[in-house]
């Protein structure tokens, strides 16, 4: 009696787990490429209409992060690398601020891939990303903009570039 009650019990509750609709994603870029739309520094300016669809690498850092400063080898190496395919690097800036100390940070490095000033809500763990636990941090968005991925600290290229490679042959 006790085995026949637990199977109608799970039973109905896969039955109604399989009435449960699955909310309609909004029309559009997903809400992280969106978090993107923020102003670009540099020689190398934020095409923000074409990061739908490809795959995007999103590192959030500070001027004055030691460790952010070493991962920007990597970061130049997969741009250089997998950009031809479909990929993008965007690098956000967390310096408080902002614009007068990333705007001469981004032209003396001339990066390949955009500099974005990240906003107070940002800062303050107001968007998609939610709250930055460590810098660096980085986020790698698929192709319909969805995290697929994400490191803290230096990330390993080789590990990285494998991620990247995956989601660009989906």
């Amino acid at each position: 009696m006790r085995r026949t009650a637990l199977a109608v019990g799970c039973a109905l509750v896969l039955a109604l787990a399989g009435c449960r609709t699955v909310p309609e994603r909004e029309p559009g870029p997903s809400p992280y490429l969106r978090a993107l739309a923020l102003p670009s520094v540099g020689p190398t300016p934020l095409d923000w209409n074409r990061l739908p669809g490809r795959v995007v690498l999103v590192s959030f850092f500070a001027t004055w992060c030691f460790t952010c400063l070493t991962d920007l080898p990597t970061l130049e190496a997969l741009q250089k690398e997998h950009g031809p395919q479909g990929f993008q690097v965007v690098l956000v800036g967390l310096d408080l601020d902002g614009t007068k100390t990333l705007e001469p940070f981004a032209h003396q490095y001339a990066f390949g891939f955009p500099v974005l000033v990240s906003d107070e809500p940002m800062q303050k763990g107001r968007s998609a990303f939610g709250l930055i636990p460590s810098l660096p941090c980085t986020f790698l968005l698929d192709k319909e903009g969805e995290v697929a991925g994400a490191w803290q600290g230096v990330a390993n290229h080789a590990d990285v570039s494998r991620a990247v490679e995956k989601l660009l042959r989906r």
